[in-house]
């Protein structure tokens, strides 16, 4: 199979799993991209780069807003414009998970903090279309065609849970597909499913083995766009080759299953998964699996490595900690037999608080122990999380070190690398953290530009070696602090060392795991060495070695 946009790596080595000795190898093995050790990247599309104006405002959304509640201008053209300028492939990233893009509800919404509209792309009206402020089907192909093609994975945002709010524009659907009410309490398993997440946020009835047809007011958009048709042969197709009954949450499935089938993207971020039955996710899987090996069948060409479809599941609250239980207090429910390689990991902010060797430690141990073959995606900031790791920006050195050097996949958070401000005057709730990208600071603070080379460098170490996210870690000296990473994969094998908090200029540290004479290179500084009697002498002006072998 091909794997774009990857250079082969010469490995030079054999290693136990306890990084004892290496011997060198002539051959090459080619590089493996691995989810589990993969750096994705977060944004929210209409907050992250404007690549056309033209877009900017469709169905007279030009009602005044709360701050940073309407659309900002951010686009599919714009992620697609910073993919080509090689912005994430300079940061190390190889996936790319941006907030849903589907056709959002004409009208907006007072929250209580001002109208809002559906710029964060969470409210839709039709699943089967794409928002014109996000962009167009064309733009969605060009950025996953362009992103494959430098080796970036394209991760979707899925909703299955809910529509968007009813306004005067935007009908709620019928009862046999929405409830309008409760709102959920979260005392325990049902107060959590079978109810709003907030007031007027109709519920999808996923539970619900009730057949339906289409909403009334989707039909008549349909009609409207002369599509109803085409979308309803679709629909019976679906329907007739699964053989499932024509309830609410089957549908949903097949119109996200569709974005696999025709644009090949690689996998889907899965939003409010504690709030419908363990089920659905589930039933999505096994559906999204078989359009991502029928999209492989179709582009044979197009096709990166033989990974199956990626799916992270936010299951809000669930921590590494839990392991396989995420529990409601009347029932525990492991999702990751229900769906889901990946959940989202809410304690990292928490840990990231311990020293290095506690953090890493316990990490390695948890995922090459009990949650072996399953992964968690580390975060310390995001979109909707009111309590991040450094609200201030004023750790944003020690975050991406913490962050990007922990096992796990890791998650960046559009601006982490640039200290892009989490405190925005004016604003109330979670707006504070959706400012728009501080691209002017990146060109003209010099400071800024010192953080983002630190989150370059230590990114595209982490890309380059699957053994830094995926690998077994293992401490090799306490003071100065060394651990080196282990990793292999079929035939291909990666080993790494690093040590950090080290003192400036000529440092020494131990490595004797490898044989004398082995040649080392710095991922930080580019300097090269020579281990001798299993140490290795390197002179940088920095305090941190990324240690690769040559």
């Amino acid at each position: 199979m091909k794997n774009i946009g990857f250079s082969i790596l010469a490995v030079l080595f054999l290693f136990l799993s306890s990084c004892s000795t290496v011997e060198k190898k002539a051959e090459q093995k080619e590089k493996p991209f691995v989810w589990e050790g993969a750096n994705l990247y977060f944004l929210l599309t209409d907050r992250f780069n404007n690549g056309t104006t033209d877009n900017d405002v469709n169905f007279e959304r030009e009602l005044p807003t709360g701050k940073l509640r309407g659309f900002e201008g951010g686009d599919i053209k714009g992620i697609t414009q910073k993919i080509k300028e090689g912005y994430f492939t300079k940061l190390g990233i190889n996936a790319i998970w941006f907030t849903p893009i589907t056709e959002q509800i004409h009208g907006s919404v007072d929250e209580g903090t001002g109208n809002t509209y559906g710029f964060h792309g969470y409210w839709a009206k039709d699943w089967t279309a794409l928002d014109p402020n996000f962009g167009t089907m064309d733009d969605l192909a060009e950025l996953v065609q362009t992103a494959h093609a430098n080796g970036i994975r394209i991760v979707m945002d899925a909703v299955i849970n809910h529509t968007g709010p009813a306004t005067e524009k935007d009908p709620a659907w019928e009862n046999e597909w929405v409830r309008v009410e409760p709102t959920c309490t979260y005392k325990n398993y049902k107060t959590t499913i079978e109810c709003t997440l907030t007031d007027n946020l109709p519920d999808i009835k996923t539970e619900s083995t009730q057949e339906v047809g289409i909403p009334a007011s989707l039909a008549q958009k349909w009609k409207d766009e002369g599509r109803y048709d085409q979308e309803m042969k679709e629909l019976d197709e679906f329907f007739a080759r699964t053989g499932h009954p024509r309830t609410p949450k089957f549908y949903l499935i097949k119109w996200l299953c569709d974005y696999i089938i025709q644009f090949g993207i690689d996998g889907y971020r899965v939003d409010t998964v504690k709030h419908t039955e363990e089920s659905v996710w589930a039933d999505f899987r096994k559906e999204c699996e078989y359009a991502f090996e029928l999209w492989k069948k179709n582009n044979p060409e197009k096709v990166l490595d033989d990974n199956k479809f990626y799916t992270v599941g936010e299951v809000y609250g669930y921590s590494i900690s839990h392991k396989f239980a995420y529990d409601f207090g009347d029932k525990k429910v492991n999702y990751y037999a229900n769906g889901f390689t990946d959940l989202i990991n809410f304690e990292f902010k928490y840990n990231a608080q311990s020293a290095y060797e506690e953090l890493f430690s316990r990490y390695s141990d948890i995922l090459h122990g009990d949650l072996k073959g399953y992964g968690v995606l580390n975060y310390l900031t995001s979109h909707d999380d009111g309590t991040p790791f450094d609200q201030k920006r004023e750790r944003s050195i020690e975050s991406a070190t913490k962050l990007l050097l922990c096992p796990g996949t890791s998650q960046v958070y559009y601006g982490d690398e640039t200290a892009r401000p989490l405190l925005i005057e004016g604003t109330q709730g979670d707006a504070t953290l959706r400012s728009f990208m501080n691209w002017e600071d990146v060109k003209t603070d010099a400071k800024v530009q010192a953080t983002l080379k630190h989150w370059q460098l230590l990114g595209q170490f982490r890309s380059n070696h699957p053994a830094v996210g995926a690998g077994v870690h293992k401490m090799i000296s306490e003071n100065p602090y060394v651990f080196c990473r282990t990793f292999e994969k079929g035939e291909y094998q990666d080993q790494v060392f690093v040590a950090l908090d080290l003192d400036k200029g000529l440092k020494e540290i131990p490595v004797a795991e490898l044989e004398n004479g082995t040649k080392l290179r710095d991922a930080y500084s580019g300097k090269e060495a020579e281990v001798k009697d299993g140490k290795v002498s390197i002179d940088t002006e920095f305090d941190i070695l990324l240690l690769e072998l040559i």
